[in-house]
């Protein structure tokens, strides 16, 4: 039995995998079983922040794997303690917790909502507000939180407790917020799975101002947007506010398993012993992995980033078969002609890796790809288009 077949005959079926077999890569190019090479625009979906088998980040991680591989969050280690501070003195925040997914960094946000709200006004203010087409999650409540009813309709009855408002439309939040007994907003600045679209910084602004007048907490979900993709270290800097929580996971690690949810000075002392918890959160591997990641996303690295994304609208903008580019720095979509799967499936063909989200196809290349390696890729797909 063939590894397709075997995935088939064993594995869950809840993905819809392209006919392709990954086994190698480094860098932005993967090898499937046959030999063939292709330049990885996806990067497992913006987690492999620097590609395959980087080698700074390799040395990281297999270091701390061969001292110590896990322990509990019942002891001390350094990686986690030290992770915790590099991104409170990155960010402003002032506390940390870790889990694994950013699924769990956004359960964890909501946890820490209702808790403040509780405390300051009563259990009732447990209300978060989040936008239509958003994308927050796959468990029962971050479902219940993300704003497109195509993925709530087989999981009912979800967690209450969550209202949707449109996007870019600050009278409908706020009427959102003083219709019911709010707790907090939440927000992807980019939404992601909902098609690559960045919010207007206008209505960012206002949500944030929204949030001080009316006393609750404003929640950044920066699990797909964060750590470097937008070409700042986390997409809501572009907006100049300062949120409440800030969630993030993916392109954290750079290719392990962490999530994390970011406290300021409102929320830092809300949880406090045994409120949340979580086995694997805060793994010391995954931190160390971690800590090589975030301490390589300095300015030129960042200034690289804003680079690459002008490389890419420059050469897709305008052209044959394309409509639209949307998203910010190295999280784009591509409205094209064609439909997406189309796309998608004909780069593949020419060697190129391209996602899709909402009907568009979807780049998150690495963030220090080869720009001549980026250019081909390109090139490839605006050829596809144009067909």
């Amino acid at each position: 039995m063939d590894i397709k077949a075997m995935d088939k005959a064993y594995v869950a079926n809840t993905y819809n995998r392209f006919p392709l077999q990954l086994v190698s890569g480094k860098g932005s190019v993967v090898k499937d079983e046959q030999g063939k090479e292709y330049i990885d625009l996806g990067t497992g979906i913006a987690v492999n922040t620097f590609g395959i088998a980087d080698d700074v980040w390799q040395q990281a991680v297999t270091e701390q794997l061969s001292r110590l591989q896990h322990t509990s969050n019942l002891y001390y280690t350094e990686p986690c303690a030290r992770l915790a501070q590099m991104l409170c003195e990155r960010t402003g925040m002032k506390k940390v917790f870790f889990s694994n997914s950013g699924a769990e960094a956004n359960e964890c946000a909501i946890k820490v909502a209702r808790k403040y709200a509780a405390e300051k006004k009563g259990s009732d203010y447990h209300t978060i507000v989040t936008l239509w087409n958003s994308f927050h999650g796959r468990t029962l409540t971050t479902l219940a939180a993300t704003g497109q009813d195509v993925f709530h309709k087989d999981f009912q009855p979800l967690t209450t407790g969550f209202v949707h408002a449109n996007a870019n439309d600050l009278a409908d939040v706020a009427a959102k917020v003083r219709e019911n007994k709010t707790a907090a907003v939440m927000l992807e600045v980019v939404q992601g799975e909902g098609g690559v679209n960045a919010l207007d910084k206008a209505f960012v602004q206002g949500v944030a101002e929204l949030c001080r007048k009316e006393d609750i907490l404003l929640i950044c979900d920066e699990v797909q947007i964060g750590n470097g993709r937008s070409g700042k270290l986390y997409g809501y800097m572009h907006y100049d506010v300062q949120p409440d929580i800030v969630s993030t996971a993916k392109g954290l690690c750079g290719g392990l398993p962490l999530g994390a949810t970011m406290m300021n000075e409102k929320t830092e002392a809300v949880l406090g012993f045994s409120d949340h918890g979580s086995t694997f959160g805060g793994n010391p591997v995954c931190c160390a992995g971690a800590l090589s990641t975030v301490s390589r996303l300095d300015d030129t690295l960042l200034q690289g980033v804003t680079e690459r994304s002008a490389l890419i609208r420059k050469a897709l903008e305008g052209k044959k078969g394309i409509k639209s580019v949307t998203g910010l720095g190295l999280m784009l979509g591509i409205e094209t002609e064609k439909p997406a799967g189309e796309v998608i499936a004909k780069c593949m063909e020419k060697g190129v890796l391209v996602l899709s989200a909402h009907g568009k196809v979807r780049l998150l290349p690495a963030l220090n790809i080869p720009m001549e390696l980026l250019k081909k890729a390109v090139d490839i797909l605006a050829e596809v288009c144009g067909e």
